[in-house]
């Protein structure tokens, strides 16, 4: 979120703001795996791709990690995809030492402390209300700013990385649906769907999707 007259949300306090925690981490999840540093697990569960904390050791040694043969290539190349990383998908990708579910994710101590930070962010704003958690007038204005920018993209063809995780932070499944498929599917992100001639259907609710909204749109005339 950056300072000035008005608020610029990031894709984070976009799907915070839109559907909660959960969403949050949803796309911090799809964060890593576009990044190619976590992928689904068994079905629900995610898993780093590279093992945390490996990048980090090279990177502040300059040798190379423990099994790399390639001159510190892939310790760099796992650098280079964390330091863009914002803070919620980097206390993801530490959490992960083995393949968690959401459930475990979000109980770990800096998932939660980065959750944390992205709530008072919002509050600190005039985005949400603390107590209870709800989205402000500014907030709702602002999302519904942000989908007439946005709007529901119909493929994955010429979208950046930003434009994608952007679209997942405000549509949420069907967003995933579409530009995510088969990681959301096996990761337990999104419910269980088949292919068909008119893309995705679903089938029938599953656990871990991203539909819930924590915060209420509904408010009274203090805004």
């Amino acid at each position: 979120m950056s300072g000035g007259t008005s608020v610029r949300l990031e894709p984070y306090e976009v799907a915070l703001l839109r559907g909660g925690p959960r969403a949050a981490m949803t796309l911090a999840a799809l964060a890593l795996q576009l990044r190619g540093l976590a992928d689904a697990g068994r079905p629900g569960r995610i898993r780093a791709t590279r093992a945390p904390g490996t990048a980090g050791a090279a990177g502040a040694t300059g040798a190379p990690s423990a099994g790399d043969t390639g001159g510190g290539r892939p310790a760099q190349d796992a650098l280079d995809a964390l330091s863009a990383l914002d803070a919620l998908p980097e206390a993801v990708y530490a959490a992960l030492p083995r393949p968690a579910s959401f459930a475990e994710l979000e109980a770990r101590l800096e998932v939660r402390e980065a959750l944390s930070g992205l709530r008072a962010g919002l509050v600190a704003a005039g985005m949400l209300r603390s107590l209870p958690p709800r989205r402000t007038r500014a907030a709702r204005r602002a999302l519904r700013a942000l989908r007439e920018g946005h709007p529901l993209p119909a493929g994955r063809k010429g979208l950046s990385e930003a434009d994608v995780l952007m679209a997942v932070a405000l549509y949420g499944e069907p967003a995933l649906s579409v530009l995510a498929a088969r990681f959301a599917l096996r990761a337990g992100l999104i419910a269980r769907a088949e292919v068909a001639d008119k893309g995705f259907h679903r089938r029938a609710p599953r656990g871990g999707g991203t539909g819930g909204v924590m915060y209420s749109c509904s408010g009274g005339g203090s805004d």
